[in-house]
């Protein structure tokens, strides 16, 4: 990107001094290095874990990827890099206080859950596809879709089992549950970054686990689609009700 805007100031007669030149460089060796140190099934499991977290905490996976870069821990690809400047970090950082306390409430949860289910997927399919920035588009596309799917799929487990847990008068098992999905977010990003192979395995594991959880609460799930409706103006009203 920067290549490209001081050739514009060359085309339009504006030459930038050695300083500018030597920052572009500087620059480009930095994106060379972050795709240099990541092999195909390493960024295919980042692209992965941003998708399939994202359905749970898209906050909270875009606030610690950003502070890993930042503090040097990993070396984000071009496209996540903006993930690490002050200005995304403090807003990211701010969502996830909000999440964090939003998702400890019971029904509060749920309606947090719905407000952004516009938001988690497609969040997904866009931090998976900046693991390729804009240096493959195939593979920017193809992880889009990953990772829109895994946002999707972690998103509808997390939204029926909250809507199964919330049928319990206690808010001890709503606290259990959202503390989980909160060190699970942690363990994902963490296993995916040092570990893509074993990632990979979990992943599989996940999905099996999510798709067995769908099926046996199949009623809350339906609830869960009608709640949306509802949301969002669609809703039947010759639905009959659970």
């Amino acid at each position: 990107m920067i290549d490209t805007f001081i050739q514009w100031l060359a085309r339009i007669g504006l030459h930038p001094g050695p300083d500018l030149a030597q920052a572009a460089d500087a620059a480009s060796r930095h994106a060379s290095q972050a795709l240099g140190q990541m092999d195909m099934p390493a960024l295919l499991a980042l692209a992965g874990a941003l998708g399939w977290a994202s359905g749970f905490r898209l906050y909270a996976v875009t606030f610690l990827v950003g502070a890993m870069g930042a503090a040097g821990w990993i070396v984000l690809p071009t496209g996540l890099q903006a993930l690490q400047s002050p200005i995304v970090l403090g807003a990211s950082g701010f969502m996830l206080l909000v999440e964090f306390f939003a998702d400890k409430i019971p029904w509060v949860d749920s309606v947090w859950d719905s407000i952004h289910s516009v938001i988690r997927i497609p969040g997904g399919a866009l931090l998976a596809a900046g693991v390729f920035g804009g240096d493959n588009v195939a593979w920017g596309m193809a992880a889009g879709l990953l990772g829109g799917t895994l946002a999707a799929t972690s998103f509808a487990t997390k939204a029926t089992a909250r809507a199964a847990i919330n049928t319990s008068p206690e808010p001890f098992s709503n606290w259990l549950a959202s503390l989980f999905e909160d060190g699970l977010v942690v363990g994902v990003v963490w296993l995916a970054t040092q570990h893509p192979a074993a990632f990979g395995i979990a992943l599989l594991l996940m999905l099996a686990l999510s798709v067995l959880l769908l099926v046996v609460l199949w009623k809350f799930l339906r609830a869960v689609l009608r709640k949306l409706r509802t949301f969002f103006g669609g809703a039947d009203q010759t639905t009959p009700q659970i």
